[in-house]
């Protein structure tokens, strides 16, 4: 599936969720569901998936979590904030420099409408054939 499409599969189910629950919930809530409609849609999924941090020639596993990742292409991280911030578009910028994915969704389900919470983020020098990417 080309990227734009599961893109827009990912962003239909999102709004799915968010018609249905509406904002004011946990994320974990937000996270659950989206999994739920993701998988319904017939769509590979990774919840909490677990990104190492390199430090000094050593991987180690406590660096960072990625709430959903998509077809091992798209990750998704999900926000429940007033607004969404630079820091949480930079925390999804520096997930897809270090998993090496082509494409990040920032989703805030606190926004009244979803679109508006919604931020789509490409990878700019992401590498097809990556050396340590195990992720396509």
């Amino acid at each position: 599936m080309e990227l734009n499409q599961l893109s827009h599969k990912i962003i239909g189910a999102a709004i799915e969720v968010h018609r249905t629950l509406g904002p004011g919930l946990l994320e974990s809530a937000y996270n659950e569901c989206l999994a739920y409609e993701l998988t319904q849609n017939g769509l590979f999924i990774e919840r909490e998936k677990t990104l190492p941090l390199k430090y000094k020639g050593i991987s180690l596993n406590q660096g960072y979590r990625i709430d959903i990742v998509v077809e091992r292409r798209v990750i998704i991280e999900l926000k429940t904030v007033e607004e969404l911030t630079d820091v949480h578009q930079a925390q999804v910028i520096t997930y897809l420099k270090l998993g090496n994915y082509p494409l990040g969704l920032l989703i805030n389900f606190h926004s009244k409408i979803l679109k508006d919470g919604l931020k789509r983020i490409i990878h700019s020098n992401f590498e097809a054939s990556h050396p340590l990417d195990g992720n396509l």
